[in-house]
Order: C-alpha cells, then structure tokens, then sequence
C-alpha cells in the first residue's frame, strides 16, 4: 500500500470500548483500602467519582458502548489519521515498515481528551458542578478542561509545580477553556502545605498533585475528581485508539511484529496496545514495548507491590510497579513520564510477560526526535519522543538481521509546548540523571506492608 495517511471514516469510528479486564491471563489484584486491607467497594470510590464511572472500573464486560453525546464530541478531531513513516524509513535504511498513529490532532494536542471526554460526560449526567484534578506536563489538565468546557463543568487542576514554571503555554491552553490552574503543591489543601512544610523548594511531584486534586474533591460536595490515567475506566476509554489502528492496519494489508508506547502511568500505551492483547496471548507472534525515563524506571526498576497511588496516601492501595509513594523524580522535561507508579492493568500484564519494559535517558530521546522531526515534520512530545526512541532502536536491529518487521509507534501527542525542552536539548544543556538508587531504595523502605 502507497499511502502515506491511512485513513477511516467518521463512519467507522468505534462504537463501543474495549476492556482487557475480559481477556486477562489472570485477574487483577483489587485495590485495598488502606486502614483495613481489605479490598475496596463502589461506596468507598463515591464520594469522588460519578457511580457511571465507578461501574467502568470494576467491569468484566469485554465491550462497553460508548454514549452518542461522547461520539460526538470525539468525532471533532476521530478517527485519527495511522501514518506511514516512509522518510524516517529512508533516513534509517531499514528493510521495516514503521507507522505512527497520531494522536496530535486532537484539540488538545494529545491523546488525553479521549478519556476527558468520557469522564466530564459521566460526571454532567450526575450534576456534577466542579471536577478537581492533576496534571503533569499539562497534556491531561488541557484536555479536561477542554472537555469540561464541552459539558460546561467548572475545572480545578493542580499543575506539577516544575510543568508549571517549564510549560506556560499549557497554562494558557488551560485558561482558554475556562479553566482554573493552581502549581503544586499550594498552600490551598492540607496536603500541599503538609508537603510544603517538609520542603518549601520541592519542585512537586505527580503524586503530590493527585493528592491535593483527591483531598479537593473529597471536601467539596459539589466536586469529583478526575484522573487522566492508571485507572482501569481511564485507560478502558483510550482503547479507541488501538482499535482503530487495528482497522487502518487491515486497510495496509498489514499486522503488527512489534508495538511500541511511552509510560508514564499507562493511559496512551494501553489505549493503542490492549486491543492487540488478546492476540498476543492466543498466540500471535508479536512483541510489546513499554518505554520509560531511566529517571523515572518504574517499570524496569520498582518492585510489584502494594503502594499508594499518591504521595499524601489518600489513594487505595493498588498493586503495580512501584518506586515508592514518596519518590520525587528528577525535574526531565517529559513531565507526564514522572509518575512512581503504573496502571495496575499494564504492571500484571508487564508481570505475566506479556509487554516487556525499556528505559531511556532523556539526550538520546531527544536525539530521536529531532531525527523524527526532521524527517516526518512533526515535533514531537518529550514523552513520545521515548517511544520514538524506541522504534528506531527497532528498526536499526532490523537493519542488521534484514528483517521486513512491521513496526507500530503511539505517537501521543505533539510538542508545540515543549519548545523549550527542545532549545535546551540543542544548547547542549539537558542533563541525563543517573538512576537516583538512594533515593529509590529509601522510598520503597515506606511501602505499606500487606
């Protein structure tokens, strides 16, 4: 197939949701409440979450409809377009095929909204008022307010404090859907001035941010809370993207050897890889690659535990990856990326062997998509960028064994807002941090015993 965009019509957009939690080698560890360790029921959830999302989370219904009033709005920037990355290709001299299914076109810029959407929908059709959230590089902040603007919500989003000086213009974006954007932590929740009082300097932290969004929501009754990825109904509704890039796959007459993403907490990745999770287990000869930042190696480092979801310990229990709930990761420019845990969803099935983990330091990353931008003309997101990393890693190899492999690549957003990232990588002024061992070990000494 010649085309360079392989494309589907609106049409052919995706009628219902896929759950992975149908097809999973075995079934998920529940969420624990922490005061009594035992598992957690909808009662415990409702008092931040709208109950239609709740029903979401525990789901074993393989597929999930999706409302017409949120086809609607997703039908504004979907299907998205799978790319073909035929100058890539070229520049590398490799014998594989590479595409990119390019989640930039979205209002916002990534693929967050296609959850935002969900969730703001979910809480207008319970009267919600106010949503309360977190945002780490401001790909996800952006994206709620924009959906929250859509079902006229108010919205609160508590910016980790180093996105927030690193990334204005998200700031901006988030002011122009009406939007009210706080650095975290503040001096606005318990949380925020408890962690400001240990260390007035922190640059904050993903984990700081969702403690402060939690503890908003659980004191407001006109608020719930919002999370733009781990959550099993979070990355339920991202699954859109991989069940079109299955569809814009069989229109190129082609099937997947290896699929790569970038995690932070897994929300793109297991959007555009769960769809393929079953066809990997039943036996299909394929790899899938999560990619992460050696700064960040939750995946490639952190122990399968039981740990908190933030840093204050207001979340449930959940098992997954973890590096410790009070780490704080370097300051890297892929702020989504800084998150000490994992999707519960992602970790069993990173655990069962059924996805395989990389890391990266951030200069070659950036290298990568520098090659990326100057071939295929799209900057791309620091985050992606990891995932780019590691296709052409893919392809190189594939140079070498003269493999035709075809290579898969989420591209999760552009980086129009992380000019400056890319300034200081080409001043030669970024910084590769070491794995922070210490730190690391004396987190995970504070893990809850279960």
């Amino acid at each position: 197939m010649n085309e360079t965009k392989i494309l589907l019509s609106e049409k052919e957009l995706p009628q219902k949701w896929y759950n992975v939690q149908a097809d999973l080698p075995k079934p998920l560890m529940p969420p624990l409440n922490p005061g009594t360790g035992q598992p957690i029921g909808p009662e415990d959830l409702a008092p931040i979450f709208p109950m239609g999302l709740i029903e979401q989370e525990v789901s074993q219904e393989r597929w999930i409809e999706i409302p017409n009033e949120i086809l609607d709005i997703y039908k504004l920037w979907r299907p998205t377009p799978l790319h073909r990355a035929k100058r890539l290709e070229k520049a590398l001299a490799t014998p594989a095929r590479i595409y990119y299914k390019n989640e930039s076109v979205s209002p916002a810029g990534s693929h967050k909204p296609n959850s935002a959407v969900a969730q703001a929908y979910y809480n207008k059709k319970e009267g919600v008022k106010r949503i309360a959230t977190e945002t780490g590089a401001g790909q996800w902040g952006s994206a709620l307010a924009f959906s929250c603007k859509q079902f006229d919500i108010e919205c609160t989003v508590y910016m980790v404090k180093v996105s927030y000086e690193q990334k204005p213009y998200r700031r901006s974006l988030m002011h122009a859907w009406g939007a009210t954007v706080h650095p975290s932590p503040t001096k606005l929740t318990n949380a925020g001035r408890t962690i400001l009082e240990k260390d007035p300097n922190t640059m904050g932290s993903l984990g700081m941010a969702i403690s402060e969004a939690v503890e908003d929501a659980a004191t407001h009754e006109d608020t719930k809370y919002a999370l733009g990825s781990v959550l099993n109904h979070v990355l339920l509704h991202q699954t859109i993207v991989g069940l079109e890039v299955k569809e814009q796959l069989k229109l190129a007459g082609e099937s997947p050897d290896v699929l790569i993403g970038c995690v932070g907490g897994g929300s793109n990745f297991a959007g555009f890889c769960f769809p393929f999770v079953k066809d990997r287990l039943d036996g299909k000869d394929m790899r899938i690659i999560a990619v992460e930042p050696t700064s960040c190696p939750t995946l490639t480092k952190g122990p399968y535990r039981y740990d908190f979801g933030d840093t204050a310990q207001m979340t449930p229990l959940l098992m997954m990856y973890t590096l410790g709930h009070t780490f704080v990761p370097p300051g890297i420019h892929a702020g989504g990326l800084r998150y000490h845990g994992d999707a519960p969803l992602l970790c069993l099935l990173v655990n069962q062997g059924v996805i395989e983990a990389r890391a990266y330091h951030q200069n070659p990353v950036f290298e990568a998509a520098i090659q990326f931008a100057q071939t295929e003309g799209i900057i791309p997101a620091p985050e992606t960028a990891h995932a780019i990393k590691g296709a052409i890693d893919e392809a190189m190899r594939c140079k070498e064994t003269k493999e035709e492999k075809c290579i898969v690549v989420a591209f999760s957003g552009h980086g129009h807002f992380d000019l400056a990232a890319y300034d200081a990588y080409l001043a030669g002024q970024l910084e590769d941090y070491e794995y922070p061992e210490e730190m690391i070990k004396e987190a995970l000494e504070k893990l809850p015993k279960i």
